[in-house]
């Protein structure tokens, strides 16, 4: 499609998610609360055409908006990953919602405009769309943690993520002043050519900040305050929604702008990298331990997988990113799988949080526990499931850029945390079981098989996935 001159092409995805919502928010104004079953699934056909888009735009890289945005294989990566992540959020929300009485039509309506800022930030090539893309994903997701108005819980995470939100995006923004004021320019490949070998300490500082900005967005330590609070007060479809898509975003841009807008002074970025890798990794194995509430549970686990992914991006090397993506997808699914389980810990109706509640849980669901213990087992490492190759291919990065002490320190994290993955594992298997759990809802069973059957199946058929990702990691080289 060209429009006086210019081609849409590239960004025919974000044009169709941002006519789509506002036209369906249009809808859903009309039609009122007895259409809000049809506008979910509208909204779920729409994002699947955005997935399908982006996954068969075979165009290769192109630049537009004057360099503000990059189509490359890197974001078609990325943005899959995010767009699954808000697909299966959104067919996993709607019978808890309904339960709850806010199946209102905004929720989707709002996962379309967060999803939009995703899809623009991942695919931002200069500091201003990055701010654009960044707030654009924030602003609705704001409004998203505190979506159950009547839950005190859910209003305090609301308040909390947009008071610190607010912060982070000062940070960023402070933070992209000083990068421009000593480069001169916004623009990644600009700033980069400035920058080869010859960073000032402005400059340094600038991408101090920056780096706050972003690690605020990936939980990452130590900007992870707000996570443990939001992810138990929030609505659990909305933290299974934190957990995925929005960490899929953060950490494309932040691996785009270190890696093309900072490859001259490698080592300057690299050890802000590093000690936001150990703290994550440390913080999140440790403080997991005494956790009784399993979305709590979840937020330090957030916080950890972090830290394992930005130790392939400290590796600074192709094989380094690949092992990023390779990562962010396998984390993507797990994440999923596990809050199909949670949205399935139901009793007469009400939603049970603690960990406890699974125990006996192999007596009564044995097809539920089987999948969840995949994943846990998967979650911490152990071979041949999928979460093991995830940390093997961080490692070996590290390991061939000389990362020894990281890697080590990763790895005893990585035993660290296992504690308490297991532990669910022996609660469902060899505690006294509690009462059984109310049948699950056929799109948390879907989520939740699939997501086990993936971490199964990923040491045998790895190769599309692997390929797809070695592709997206040279095309940022």
């Amino acid at each position: 499609m060209v429009i006086a001159g210019f081609s849409l092409a590239p960004v025919l995805p974000e044009f169709i998610l941002a006519v789509g919502a506002l036209l369906l928010l249009l809808f859903g104004a009309v039609a009122g609360e007895r259409l809000t079953k049809v506008v979910y699934e509208i909204a779920i056909v729409i994002l699947g055409v955005v997935l399908l888009t982006v996954i068969f735009d075979k165009r290769g890289e192109s630049i537009s908006f004057d360099g503000a945005f990059v189509d490359d294989p890197f974001s078609h990566f990325m943005k899959v990953l995010a767009l699954i992540g808000s697909i299966a959020t959104l067919i996993m929300s709607i019978p808890f919602l309904r339960q709850q009485g806010i199946n209102k039509f905004e929720f989707p309506i709002l996962v379309m405009l967060s999803t939009l800022g995703m899809m623009t930030l991942i695919s931002a090539g200069n500091l201003i769309a990055l701010y654009l893309g960044f707030e654009l994903m924030s602003l609705a997701l704001y409004v998203i943690a505190a979506f159950h108005r009547d839950d005190g819980r859910a209003s305090e995470a609301g308040l909390k993520y947009f008071v610190l939100g607010a912060l982070s995006s000062g940070l960023l923004l402070y933070g992209a002043s000083l990068i421009y004021g000593f480069t001169g320019s916004v623009n990644f490949a600009v700033i980069g050519t400035a920058l080869q070998g010859n960073a000032g300490i402005g400059v340094v500082f600038g991408l101090v900040f920056l780096s706050a900005g972003l690690a605020f967005k990936m939980s990452a330590v130590p900007f992870h305050m707000w996570t443990p609070d939001v992810y138990e007060g929030a609505p659990t479809p909305v933290t299974a929604f934190f957990a995925t898509a929005p960490k899929m975003a953060a950490v494309a841009i932040t691996v785009r702008v270190v890696i093309t807008a900072f490859p001259g002074i490698v080592a300057q970025w690299q050890q802000i990298i590093i000690f936001i890798s150990i703290a994550s990794m440390l913080l999140g194995s440790f403080a997991a331990i005494g956790q009784t509430n399993f979305k709590r549970l979840m937020a330090y686990s957030a916080i950890g997988n972090m830290g394992f992914a930005l130790v392939g991006l400290a590796a600074g090397t192709e094989a380094g990113v690949f092992g990023v993506l390779i990562y962010m997808l396998i984390y993507l699914v797990m994440t999923l799988g596990t809050f199909a389980a949670i949205l399935a810990m139901k009793r007469k109706g009400l939603n049970v949080e603690t960990i406890s509640d699974l125990a006996g849980l192999s007596r009564h669901n044995g097809p539920m526990a089987f999948f969840l213990a995949m994943i846990m087992f998967s979650l911490a490492g152990i071979p041949p499931l999928a979460g093991f190759w995830s940390k093997f291919y961080v490692f070996q990065a590290a390991i061939q850029a000389n990362l020894f002490a990281l890697s080590v320190i990763g790895v005893l994290s990585s035993v660290v945390a296992a504690f308490y993955y297991l532990r669910i594992v022996k609660l469902m298997y060899f505690d006294e079981p509690v009462e059984a759990f109310d049948p699950m809802s056929p799109a948390v069973n879907v989520v939740l098989s699939l997501a086990g059957v993936f971490v199964l199946l990923f040491t045998i058929w790895p190769g599309p996935f692997k390929d797809a990702a070695t592709v997206a990691a040279h095309s940022l080289f």
